[in-house]
């Protein structure tokens, strides 16, 4: 997006300096080109911040425990394996007792927004290790159902 802009730019600097080049005055620019500049700009800005908050290590790390009570107070931290889609996460801290054997326990992921936006499986009996997929292969590796993938929440999930 952000080539596309810079493209964008270039090419009505250019236009300008046609403009101003020419003896006669110059053009007026169309007050719809103007805003659609403007809007083209803020919205392609938006979606590359979204995107990049939605797939930093960071944003995966503490979706874990806004999707589920009992990773709360474990501080979590991730490394992205594959671009954007699934990183390896371990915790610092053991989850709670609520269960004996973690190995293969899955639990969603809710992003800042309160939604689902994927899911973890446990690797180790202990619980502190982790796999996280973003999306759609959160539903392809069988941790989150299509239809629950981008529901809203209210809060981290129970058991």
């Amino acid at each position: 997006m952000n080539k596309f802009l810079n493209q964008l730019g270039d090419a009505l600097e250019r236009a300008a300096k046609r403009d101003l080049e020419r003896e006669r005055p110059p053009r007026r620019v169309s007050r719809r080109l103007l805003v659609t500049v403007a809007v083209l700009a803020v919205v392609g800005s938006g979606i590359a911040i979204g995107a990049t908050q939605l797939t930093s290590n960071e944003s995966v790390a503490a979706s874990m425990p806004a999707g589920a009570l009992w990773l709360q107070g474990t501080d979590p931290t991730c490394t992205e394996v594959t671009p954007g889609v699934e990183y390896h996460c371990v915790l610092a801290k053991h989850p709670s007792d609520a269960i004996s054997d973690w190995l293969g326990t899955v639990n969603e992921t809710v992003d800042t927004t309160e939604h689902v936006n994927g899911g973890c499986r446990s690797l180790s009996h202990d619980g502190r290790e982790w796999q996280c997929y973003i999306g759609q292969k959160a539903v392809d590796e069988k941790i989150v159902s299509q239809g629950f993938l981008g529901e809203k929440v209210l809060g981290p999930g129970v058991g």
